[in-house]
């Protein structure tokens, strides 16, 4: 495996679905939200952070690592893909930069595994986009990007459900490409194993899903709400992966069909938030919808909406809290610097 450090690196032209995973820790935040209506708590839990200090970002990856958000790759706030990646620490409320991906793209694929960060795929080139299957690991320990043997030919794909258990990270559905005319969402479904570097085709998902939220609760693997072949094409549907068993089995729907959606993990709940499709008048197309998935009870709960409504972004649980750091303020590009954070 060949070492990439920051030095060296220059970016690609052109413009998620992220893993979350919760490595604890505590923040002291507290509710100030806006409000709806005159009242001072509808927003409760909600607070807004220090911007991107990097610019405006959307489509990209967000994980947690060490008690710390990482902001990864994406579309950066010259509608060109980046590379950039960005870490927010909330015990010091501060952003710093990491060592930048050898390789500018969006939609990536990330995930946190065995203290280390991992990129599987992602989208390149100038609109339309297609997937590539190149792969990344980044060691905190020497601010270095690593890279791995590529996806298995023709698994290629961004805009995955990610979630990680163990040593083995779960790619769902996502996008081969992706145009006003066309886009191709697939079924597939695979694991890679981060200590063997090994991949497993596993059952497909019962539908094809793009833009979708994953998250992994104890022995369980849950893909939630999404879209397929379109924005207008959003869904409200739970699919859950029994890991042992093998198994795929439908939850108890989501409250609000939606796609381009953020997901996060704390305890045995998971925490969908935003995400694009809405088509109500002045939504501009986007849903400020922040709805919590009991996984042991198969319940939905409404719960305080954002501060601002965004889409294709990503959400982390570290200790009490969900982080959500930029995305696009409106259906398709519309992306931003804001960083938000919910205290359930």
């Amino acid at each position: 495996m060949r070492p990439i450090t920051a030095l060296g690196f220059s970016l690609c032209l052109s413009l998620v679905a992220a893993a979350c995973v919760d490595d604890g820790s505590s923040a002291s935040e507290s509710g100030t939200g806006s409000g709806e209506g005159g009242s001072t708590d509808a927003r409760s839990g909600w607070r807004e952070l220090a911007p991107i200090a990097g610019g405006p970002r959307q489509e990209h990856g967000v994980v947690a690592l060490d008690d710390k958000v990482y902001v990864i790759a994406g579309a950066g706030g010259d509608q060109l893909n980046t590379g950039r990646v960005e870490i927010y620490d909330p015990g010091e409320e501060t952003w710093s930069e990491a060592a930048p991906l050898p390789m500018a793209l969006n939609h990536p694929n990330v995930a946190a595994a065995g203290g280390k960060i991992y990129l599987l795929g992602g989208m390149i080139g100038e609109f339309p986009w297609t997937a590539v299957g190149d792969a990344f690991e980044y060691d905190p320990a020497t601010d270095a990007w690593t890279e791995l043997d590529p996806m298995p030919e023709g698994t290629e794909r961004g805009s995955a459900a990610v979630g990680a258990s163990g040593t083995k990270i779960y790619l769902a559905g996502g996008l081969r490409s992706l145009s006003p005319q066309f886009q191709d969402t697939v079924l597939a479904f695979a694991s890679y194993d981060v200590v063997t570097g090994a991949w497993e085709t596993l059952p497909d998902l019962p539908e094809p899903r793009d833009h979708v939220g994953g998250a992994v609760v104890g022995s369980t693997f849950y893909v939630l709400g999404g879209r397929a072949n379109g924005q207008g094409n959003v869904k409200d549907t739970v699919f859950a992966y029994d890991l042992p068993a093998g198994a795929w089995s439908t939850r108890a729907p989501m409250p609000t069909a939606r796609g381009g959606v953020a997901a996060a993990v704390k305890d045995e709940t998971i925490y969908v938030i935003g995400g694009e499709g809405n088509e109500e008048p002045g939504s501009l197309g986007i849903f400020d919808d922040n709805e919590a998935y009991d996984t042991a009870r198969d319940t939905w709960q409404v719960l305080a909406p954002m501060l601002t409504p965004r889409h294709g972004t990503g959400a982390v649980a570290v200790g009490s809290t969900i982080y959500v750091p930029g995305g696009g303020t409106q259906q398709g590009f519309g992306l931003t610097d804001v960083a938000e954070a919910f205290r359930p």
